[in-house]
């Protein structure tokens, strides 16, 4: 694992989804923590707000932003855990074309050398619909900061190697492409 400085850096364009029934914006640690990191790595801020813990807005809120073009991944913060009110992971699962695996099971063990086995109480995940990648983080700034600084900040470099998101970004939407003739 290497970043390949004879490549040139390519930023996206992240959008910023906090669910909570009782946070504000000037309340949001866990989307302040993204918003930051989205910042210092050099990617834009495409959008930024806040929804309830409803599976339906969620779900109404990630495909608005999956058909925004100037959107390119969505990282929720929030509702992952395992109480009633906790809906994040099935609104992403409803909209998920592909989900990726791997992310849940990375973001453990990132999270094991942390918080060792409080680690089980997470259902972080990872997905792919409409050619933007979409991530559900836990709601705390810790969680936050471990799955951008251990896992994303890497992916979503186009330089990282052996490879990354960002380099098969124009690929995620080809089976909705069909040729002609």
């Amino acid at each position: 694992m290497a970043i390949d400085d004879s490549k040139a850096f390519i930023p996206v364009r992240i959008a910023v989804l906090t669910v909570s029934d009782t946070r504000s914006l000037d309340e949001d640690r866990s989307g302040q923590v993204l918003v930051d990191r989205i910042a210092e790595a050099g990617h834009h801020l495409a959008a930024r707000e806040i929804v309830r813990d409803e599976r339906d807005q969620i779900a109404a809120r990630l495909r608005e932003w999956i058909a925004d073009p100037g959107i390119d991944v969505v990282l929720s913060t929030g509702g992952t855990g395992l109480t009633g009110r906790d809906v994040t992971v099935e609104a992403h699962r409803d909209v998920y074309e592909k989900e990726i695996d791997a992310f849940g099971t990375v973001f453990t063990i990132v999270s094991m050398q942390k918080i060792g086995t409080s680690a089980v109480q997470s259902r972080a995940t990872g997905g792919v619909a409409g050619g933007t990648y979409l991530f559900a983080l836990p709601g705390s700034p810790g969680a936050c900061r471990d799955a951008w600084d251990e896992i994303l900040k890497a992916q979503f470099d186009y330089r990282h190697r052996p490879c990354n998101f960002v380099e098969i970004m124009p690929r995620l939407d080809e089976h909705l492409r069909r040729k002609k003739g």
